[in-house]
This record gives C-alpha cells, structure tokens and sequence, in this order.
C-alpha cells in the first residue's frame, strides 16, 4: 500500500513539473504578435550624419541611434522576423535598413581605421568626431561589424559585391585593432578603457587601468571577427588577403586558449595585462635580478557570463566544453538563475542588480543578450538539453513581462524575472524569437 502511495506521489509530482515545463507556451503567440506588431518601429529613415537607413535599438531612449553590436544582434533577429512574418516585398524593404547599418559605419571609415561606437543624426563629420574622442585613446566600434557585414552575405547567398567599394574601410577598422588594441606579448586583445564596452561595468573592465583589460569577451567579439573578415575576403576573391587573417585568427585562438583558459577552474577568463615592464630603474632591477617575471598577464578568476562566449565562438575543445557546462551552467549558485544567466555570480562581492543607467548593470541581471548568446553556445556544441532549459526560461522571461507591463524591459532581477529598466527596449530581445523557432524545429537563424 505504502509502496502504491509514494508512486502516486512521484507521478502526481511528475505531472507537476512536466506542466511547469509546458508552462512557456502559452506565452509564445503573445510574443510573436508583440514582435510582429512592433519590429518595424525600428527603422529609421537618412538625413543629417546618416547618409543611409538603418536599425535602432528601439524604446524611446535609444530612438534615433545606430549603436554597434546592438545593431548587428538585432538584424538577426530581424531575419529571423522577417522569414515568419514578412512578405518578399517585405524582406526587399528591409535589406536598406540592414545593410545600411554597416554604410553609414563604413562612411565613417578612412585609412587609419577609426570608426565610432555609435552616430547619431547631430554627429559631427569623421575628423572632429575622431579628434574630440581622442584617436585610439579611447574605445572604438567593437569588432562585430565584420561579423554583421558576413551574416548579411551570407543571408543574400554569398553575394558581396554591395560591400566591395569599401572593402577597404572594413579592413583598416579591422587593422586598427591589431596595430593599436593589441598585447603582443599575449597575442590578446584589450580594451582602451572601460567606455561603451557594451557590458558596461563587467568589473573585469570597469574601473581599470587604461589598456589593462584582457577582456574574454572582447577576445571572443575578435577571433569571430577575424573568421568573418577570411569570409568575406573570400566572396570577393580577396583570397590571398583572406589567409592573412586565417592565420591571424589561428593564432589568436592560441592565445586565448594559453591565457584565458584556467584549467583549475574549467573556465575562460579575462586577463589582467596591467603588469610592470621586464626592464626598469636600475635600483629596481637589482632586487629581482635572479627571477624577474616569466608571465604575460594575470588571470582574473572573476565569475562573469563571458566565460561562456568560449562556446559562442567555437574556442573550446569538447572536453573544455563540458567542463563549461557541467560546472558552470548547471551551477545554480552562480550562474543558474530561474529566468536565465547571470551576467556576474551572486558570490561576488561585486554582484549588484539595482537600476543602473550609464552605465547598464552588468552586474547580475539577466539580459536577453546574454541569454541567446550563451544559448548558441549550447547549441553549436550539441548541449540540446541545457540549451531548452535556456530558451524555456528566455520566453517565460519575455511573456511574462508582456503580459504584465505590455513591453519589454532591457533588464531583470534573477530571481523573480522582475524588470529593472528601461521599458519598451526591443533591440536584441527580438532574439527569443529565434530561440522559439529552434524549440519547434523550424529554420533557426543564427549569427555569422
């Protein structure tokens, strides 16, 4: 009898939890008819500093901006968009807004490489514009735009030719990387400073010293970089130069694998490149005469979301990737959080999920950017099942803020998927759409 009960008890239980888990779906139609109703709210017409169309991140707070990676995550949720809802006339108009996303960038172009972050209709011409920010003294376009340029190739079945003319441009940003953000010693990638990185106060940045920042993240965002640039080399017949940035990306991956990579932990890392030169004051140089140092950088074992990006962009070896997951992921007292990833664990004590604005907290809310990145991560290794869970808890996030406010947010408490800020904020959150479309088993459009 005893034995007949505690099976009813696990099957009741069962019940429980497979109704818990079918629980996203009645939030599906909400947000495809959110997102169908709204997207073209993000398109914006020329004039003033922007000599073409394109896509703003959307709500009334970045209304009238061409932002960078923002632009670019939110195209391929708008192809995503456009392959459900949209009509052939539909995706012929939108092809203005896409690719001129990387025109008006590329109009900002010139021989030494520098291009800005974001342009907005007052911007002034390339030259003060360069001057006021201070030429690489400070953070430029971060390298995704080679990225957007081959997603949008890709899409239009390899042709490349719209993009020839300005080839050049593409590559002297992408130069301007390696000639002036580059640690030779490392092979690494950092940022200038901690200005618009995009997670704004990752606290392995935030506050730093100039040029210190070994960002995984960044690192990441350049070796995908890299592979876009051989890609679209290769369209135009560029072969020769599309080698030139193979092995560049050959190496980087080495790089990265060597510093960022911390086999204690099973986990990749930004590194600390804020280290004193080898050779100094002669009083200085008689004290560590017998042992001066024989590493690059410092690792910072700071538990960050961008660990994952070592999946996003293909750098982890299968071992390492399961390493990734089974510790990582699954690990609910640091990343795990019910509605999604934290972007910082809640065991550091730099973990904050109070309203921020300049800068956007990084600092543990969930994104919806974090989330679909770390979710193609997942799925680009064969992890269907964390990558499920990932996507279930992506639009129980979405719908549940649909149903209660109308909109979406641009960030969340982990805990109780409560939005933080910034109501109406579309932008990458589109990206669930694509999500919803790989859980039943359509096409899923993916980044390059």
């Amino acid at each position: 009898m005893k034995k007949i009960s505690l099976i009813l008890i696990l099957s009741f239980l069962l019940l429980v939890y497979l109704s818990g888990q079918e629980d996203y779906k009645k939030y599906i139609p909400l947000i495809k008819r959110n997102i169908s109703e709204n997207y073209e709210g993000m398109f914006k017409e020329p004039g003033g500093a922007f000599k073409y169309p394109f896509i703003t991140p959307g709500s009334d707070q970045y209304s009238d901006v061409l932002w960078d990676w923002d632009s670019w995550l939110t195209n391929v949720a708008l192809r995503q968009i456009l392959k459900e809802y949209g009509s052939e006339k539909d995706r012929e108009n939108a092809w203005k807004y896409e690719s001129g996303c990387i025109l008006n960038y590329l109009n900002y172009g010139g021989m030494n490489g520098w291009i800005p972050i974001c342009i907005v209709r007052s911007s002034k011409p390339r030259i003060p514009l360069m001057e006021e920010g201070g030429l690489f003294r400070n953070n430029m376009h971060k390298p995704c735009l080679a990225q957007h340029a081959a997603f949008l190739v890709r899409e239009n079945r390899g042709d490349a030719e719209w993009l020839r003319e300005d080839f050049y441009f593409l590559q002297a940003f992408v130069n301007a990387y390696t000639n002036h953000f580059k640690h030779h010693e490392t092979g690494l990638y950092f940022w200038y400073n901690d200005h618009s990185i995009g997670v704004d106060n990752d606290p392995a940045t935030f506050y730093r010293p100039e040029m210190s920042s070994g960002s995984i993240y960044l690192n990441c965002l350049m070796y995908k970089e890299l592979l876009a640039m051989v890609y679209l080399a290769n369209q135009l017949d560029l072969h020769e130069i599309a080698e030139q940035y193979q092995k560049e990306a050959t190496m980087l991956k080495i790089s990265i694998n060597e510093y960022c990579w911390d086999e204690r932990d099973g986990f990749y890392y930004s590194v600390d490149l804020n280290l004193l030169p080898y050779h100094r004051p002669d009083y200085w140089e008689e004290m560590h005469i017998g042992g001066p140092r024989n590493y690059p950088c410092l690792i910072q074992r700071l538990d960050v979301w961008s660990g994952f990006l070592g999946l996003w962009a293909g750098l982890a070896s299968t071992d390492q990737a399961e390493r990734i997951v089974n510790e990582h992921f699954h690990d609910t007292t640091r990343f795990n959080a019910p509605f999604g990833i934290r972007t910082l664990s809640p065991l550091e004590k730099m973990y904050n999920v109070r309203a921020s604005g300049n800068p956007s907290s990084w600092q543990g809310p969930i994104w919806g950017v974090s989330n679909y990145l770390v979710f193609s991560g997942l799925v680009q290794y064969g992890y269907y099942d964390e990558a499920r869970e990932l996507a279930v808890k992506t639009i129980t996030l979405f719908g549940m803020d649909l149903e209660k406010n109308g909109a979406l947010h641009e960030y969340y408490l982990p805990s109780n998927g409560e939005p933080v800020l910034n109501k109406g904020f579309q932008n990458w959150n589109y990206l669930v759409i694509n999500m919803i479309d790989w859980l039943e088993d359509n096409e899923y459009i993916k980044e390059f």
